[in-house]
C-alpha cells in the first residue's frame, strides 16, 4: 500500500541518546511515526544502529501489521534507474483513535488513524451545571458517533480512546480525583467510561492535554524541554521533560494556578488564598470588573461577553479596564518567572481562549517575566501564543490514545497503568 505518500509525520522527534529506556522496537517505529516517510539507511544512521538490526526489527514491524513498505516517487526531472526506491511508514489502517475534549459548554471529539491523521471530528453544546458521570458519558457517546460518522470508521474499529476533563486527574490510576464538571469526587472514570463506551479509555488534565497536541503536532515536536500555560476558566500548565508529559508523583502535579503569588491575598475557587489563578482567570476579571466597572454579571449572562466588554472598554481606553488587564498580566509575569526559575524551559507557550485578550501577554508583561527571571547569563525561553479552538484539545486525547496504544503493543506504558484498558 503506497497511501502514506506525502506523510509529514507526528509526535516527539527524539535524539538516539535522550532515552536509553525505550526499546530498539519502541525507538525505530517512533522515529517511523515522526518522520512519516524514510529510508532503512536513515533509520540506521539517525538512531546509530546497526543496517542488519533494522532490517530484522522492520521486519518484525512489517509482520505485525504496524508498518509497510511505500514506493517513493522520483523527484521531477530526476532520471529513473532501476528499482525505485522504498520507503519505510506507518500502517494507516492498522489501529483507529478516538480524542475527546470535554468542558462546561461543548464536547469535541476527533478520530484518527495509526499514523496521526484526522479522518473526522464533531462537537456537542450541552448546559453546563456540573453532573453525574453517567450523564456525562452518554454525551460523550453522542460527540463520540458523531465524529464516527465523519470519518466513516465504525465505533467497533476503535482501539483506545483519549479523553480530557478539567480538574485534578490522576492520569496513571484512570481516576477524577476532582472535575468542575463532575458532582462526584474521586471516581475511576476511565473504568466506568471503558464500560460506557466498549473500548479502552486512558484520560487526563485538560491542559496535558494541549500540551500532548503540543508534543505531536505543534512546535514541541522538536522541543525536549517545553511548557504549556493555559488560561481558561482557570490556570494551567502542562510541562514536557526530555520529550515526555511530567506529572508528578501523583500524577497531579503543575498546578500552576494555585501557586501562591500574593500572602493572604484573593480568595480563589480552591478555598485558598493568594492563588495566581485568583488574579488571571475568568472568574477573577470577571469580580474585578464588577466592582471596578459595575457590571452586573448575572445581567449578561455568558461569561465570555462580560469578558469581551471588559476588554472591549480597556481598548477603547476605559482606565479602570486597562487597570484590570494589565494587573493580571503583571501576576501572570510573575507566574511565568517561577515556570522559567524552576524548569529552565527553552519554549513557553500560553495558550486557551483568553489568549484573545493581549493585554496578557504584551510586551510590557514579558519585560516584567524577565525582570523576575534570574539572570545567569541564558537565552530567554521562546514565549509563543497559540489560540487554537478546542479542536487542539481533542486532538492532544487523540495522542494520548495513540501514545498508550503505541506502549501497549511496544513496551511498557508511561502512565505505570493501562487505565481501563481491557
Amino acid at each position: 500500500m503506497d497511501n502514506n505518500a506525502g506523510a509529514k509525520g507526528v509526535g516527539p522527534l527524539i535524539a538516539q541518546s535522550s532515552e536509553i529506556s525505550r526499546t530498539l522496537k519502541q525507538q525505530i517505529f517512533e522515529h517511523v511515526r515522526g518522520a512519516g516517510l524514510c529510508a532503512r539507511v536513515d533509520i540506521s544512521s539517525s538512531l546509530q544502529i546497526s543496517p542488519a538490526t533494522v532490517t530484522s526489527i522492520i521486519n518484525e514491524l512489517i509482520q505485525a501489521g504496524f508498518i509497510h513498505e511505500v514506493t517513493t516517487p522520483p523527484r521531477e526531472g530526476e532520471p529513473v534507474r532501476g528499482r525505485p526506491p522504498v520507503s519505510i511508514a506507518i500502517r494507516n489502517d492498522a489501529f483507529y483513535v478516538a480524542g475527546i475534549k470535554t468542558n462546561d459548554k461543548t464536547h469535541t471529539a476527533v478520530i484518527m488513524d495509526f499514523a496521526g491523521n484526522m479522518l473526522g471530528s464533531a462537537d456537542i453544546a450541552h448546559n453546563s451545571a456540573s453532573r453525574s458521570a453517567s450523564n456525562i458519558l452518554n454525551e460523550v457517546n453522542a460527540v463520540l458517533q458523531h465524529a464516527l460518522n465523519a470519518s466513516g470508521i465504525e465505533h467497533t474499529q476503535l482501539s483506545a480512546i483519549g479523553l480530557g476533563l478539567p480538574g485534578l486527574i490522576d492520569c496513571a490510576a484512570g481516576k477524577v480525583i476532582w472535575s468542575p464538571m463532575l458532582d462526584q469526587q474521586n471516581i475511576a472514570f476511565a473504568s466506568l467510561a471503558s464500560d460506557a463506551l466498549g473500548c479502552p479509555v486512558y484520560i487526563d488534565n485538560d491542559t496535558n492535554l494541549v500540551t500532548l497536541a503540543e508534543l505531536w503536532f505543534g512546535k514541541g515536536r522538536t522541543v525536549s524541554d517545553f511548557a504549556v500555560v493555559t488560561i481558561e476558566h482557570g490556570i494551567g500548565m502542562g510541562l514536557v521533560v526530555n520529550h515526555r508529559i511530567y506529572r508528578g508523583a501523583h500524577g497531579v502535579g503543575m498546578e500552576l494556578g494555585h501557586t501562591k503569588v500574593q500572602l493572604d491575598g484573593a480568595l480563589c475557587r480552591c478555598g485558598q488564598r493568594g492563588c495566581l489563578e485568583a488574579y488571571v482567570a475568568d472568574y477573577a476579571l470577571v469580580r474585578e470588573a464588577s466592582t471596578a466597572l459595575n457590571f452586573d454579571p448575572s445581567e449578561m449572562g455568558d461569561i465570555g461577553l462580560v469578558l469581551d466588554r471588559l476588554f472591549d472598554e480597556a481598548k477603547s481606553g476605559h482606565e479602570a479596564a486597562t487597570t484590570i488587564f494589565k494587573r493580571a498580566g503583571r501576576y501572570l509575569a510573575t507566574g511565568l518567572a517561577n515556570v522559567i526559575n524552576l524548569f529552565d524551559p527553552s519554549l513557553v507557550i500560553l495558550s486557551g481562549a483568553r489568549m484573545q485578550y493581549d493585554f496578557l501577554y504584551e510586551d510590557e508583561v514579558l519585560h516584567e517575566m524577565e525582570r523576575q527571571t534570574l539572570d545567569w547569563q541564558r537565552t530567554r525561553p521562546d514565549i509563543e501564543v497559540h489560540t487554537w479552538g478546542d479542536l487542539l484539545w481533542a486532538q492532544g486525547a487523540a495522542a494520548l490514545a495513540l501514545s498508550e496504544l503505541t506502549e501497549t503493543l511496544l513496551g511498557v506504558s508511561y502512565t505505570n497503568q493501562s487505565a481501563g484498558a481491557n
